[in-house]
């Protein structure tokens, strides 16, 4: 059994490195990667307060697919270049959104997120997948949540 709890008090960059050795115990020689999802969007859950969602999506055919998830229901196809998610699957850059509101073509899967953080998963320079992040707070998200989640989307582009 796993229990991972992070330090509520600790600093946003020490509890990124618990999350990443988290994930990398959980995902390490696992090789299903919805299982692998799974267990990491609970984790993102755990670990980063004030997100009303926090999940993945997975490139298939050509679009964003809803992956596994903590949250409400979520939009279940994202075409590429729509939305947060869309825009980072076709760019394969993050997005940091303090207002998701100001934002083009916000997809409101749910309307009390205020702000998203969206970053792509990369292997062999194709995007086959995003990690999602969704707070109900302005701003929620800032450079060291970027840092963050792209070093856990590195270590997750092996394993998904």
């Amino acid at each position: 059994m796993f229990d991972f709890k992070p330090d509520p008090d600790a600093a946003k960059a020490d509890i990124y490195r618990e999350l990443l050795s988290a994930a990398d115990a959980l995902t390490a020689g696992e090789p299903d990667a919805v299982a692998n999802m799974a267990n990491v969007a609970a984790l993102l859950g755990d670990f980063l307060p004030d997100c009303n969602w926090t999940g993945f999506y997975r490139m298939v055919e050509g679009e964003l697919v809803l992956g596994p998830f903590t949250g409400r229901p979520a939009c279940i196809r994202i075409p590429l270049g729509v939305g947060v998610c869309g825009a980072a699957a076709k760019t394969g850059e993050t997005q940091l959104v303090e207002d998701v509101h100001a934002f083009p073509g916000h997809i409101a899967c749910d309307a009390r997120s205020r702000s998203e953080l969206v970053v792509p998963i990369v292997r062999d320079g194709a995007v086959i997948g995003a990690i999602d992040l969704d707070s109900p707070d302005l701003a929620r998200f800032d450079h060291e949540d970027r840092d963050g989640i792209e070093a856990l989307a590195k270590l997750l582009s092996t394993r998904l």
